[in-house]
């Protein structure tokens, strides 16, 4: 059936001039590095907008994921029109090839030392407002962007029946009034168990057998016992699924929606997320545009602005399920912003992964790779150096691009002879 929405593409490349359009009114900045739960937190999300990172000291997401490589891969693709916030700095080298690569001048990086920076901000005069990827304790509410109360509920997967779209069928569970022990689950494998508040896949189980389920209470008493948690969801498990898709849009202070994308997700068969390839000229946005429509008018009424993606499972009936919604800069969002610079070039084809590594320095690795990056066979959007054994690597979030699926390989195989491993 066909729609009666007709969305537009957003026509730019960076995120700032998605948000330019809503940030006239006052000084806003945004704070590119999620919240954490770990000892190395300066401050841990441990006292009302609960995150669940891992269950465990040992299992807790790393501090050059959340303040290094994440937050790097979105200020790549920032743009200039409001100020990116990093609490360590990326590599002077990454930000000579962004400037190379990219059209914008990464002047207005704002450095903010990691021990002391969301007491700065919440008594800061420089920045009136704070986007965030997702609530922080320790920062000022009134600082926040967006009302850190509604912005939590927003991610709530307790929320996802509120959209008005088709998604599997849940209950949800409050952890405070009802035992562990005391949840009907069902009958049948498979199912699905989830905390409400998971990082990129944290604390999503799926119940396959009774080994599964014991690993998964297991993992819930933990949260459980360091007061991380307070609610569950246990989902009906959505079979014959054919398709992945994360549909991203920007939904503005008036309602208004921009289509920025939509990529097919690349997981793990334990669900893990490993990154997302897109076809730009051939896939049909209009199948989802009454979901958007739904969507964006729901986080609208809720005071929301700003980018939304959601995913999308596709059976072989051609049915959609929601199956999680993401009220802010989603992994692949750098992905989707490269659409009109990679049609320029011919390129129709990318996919973006955050498991690219490679022997040696950042350095070395811009002169070897320099044909693929000049071409943009290769996109960089964050890279770390390491050191394992003494000996140096760097760990490369980025998009490889081409014409076709069968050209992204050749190119893959390519850097692979290189020294690109993935």
């Amino acid at each position: 059936m066909k729609s009666r929405y007709k969305f537009q593409y957003f026509q730019g490349s960076f995120l700032s001039d998605l948000f330019a359009q809503d940030i006239t009114d006052e000084a806003y900045g945004f704070l590119l590095n999620y919240p954490a739960t770990a000892s190395w937190a300066a401050y841990p999300n441990t006292k009302q907008y609960f995150i669940q990172d891992g269950s465990s000291e040992a299992s807790k997401t790393s501090f050059d994921k959340i303040c290094q490589k994440e937050p790097w891969k979105n200020l790549a693709v920032l743009g200039d029109a409001i100020p990116g916030i990093v609490i360590i700095p990326p590599h002077k080298l990454l930000v000579e090839y962004w400037r190379s690569h990219f059209p914008s001048k990464y002047s207005n990086m704002e450095m903010r030392d990691c021990s002391v920076y969301l007491d700065e901000l919440s008594h800061s005069d420089d920045f009136d407002k704070i986007i965030t990827l997702f609530p922080f304790d320790h920062l000022k509410e009134e600082k926040h962007a967006i009302a850190p109360d509604i912005h939590y509920r927003l991610l709530s997967k307790v929320s996802l029946a509120e959209l008005g779209v088709q998604c599997p069928k849940y209950k949800s569970y409050n952890l405070q009034s009802v035992n562990l022990e005391d949840i009907q689950l069902p009958e049948k494998f498979p199912y699905l168990i989830k905390t409400s508040h998971g990082l990129s896949g944290e604390g999503t189980y799926i119940i396959k057998s009774t080994s599964d389920l014991n690993y998964c209470l297991t993992e819930i008493k933990k949260y459980l016992d360091i007061k991380l948690l307070t609610t569950i969801i246990v989902s009906e498990f959505v079979k014959n699924a054919i398709q992945n898709w994360c549909v991203q849009f920007y939904v503005n202070k008036l309602g208004d929606i921009n289509l920025i994308g939509t990529t097919s997700q690349v997981v793990t068969p334990q669900g893990d997320y490993l990154g997302g390839l897109i076809d730009y000229r051939n896939t049909d946005m209009s199948r989802f545009y009454d979901m958007i429509a739904a969507i964006g008018q729901y986080a609208h009424n809720q005071g929301y602005f700003g980018v939304i993606g959601f995913d999308v499972l596709e059976d072989k009936e051609g049915q959609f399920y929601v199956i999680d919604a993401n009220f802010r800069v989603n992994g692949s969002t750098p992905l989707c912003l490269q659409r009109h610079t990679l049609l320029s070039l011919g390129k129709t084809v990318a996919k973006y992964s955050t498991d690219y590594r490679i022997d040696g320095t950042l350095d070395s690795i811009l002169v070897s790779l320099k044909p693929e990056l000049e071409r943009k066979d290769l996109i960089v959007l964050s890279a770390l150096e390491k050191v394992k054994y003494g000996k140096i690597y760097t760990e490369i979030y980025g998009i490889v691009a081409g014409e076709t699926v069968e050209n992204i390989q050749q190119i893959e195989q390519n850097l692979q002879n290189k020294g690109l491993e993935f």
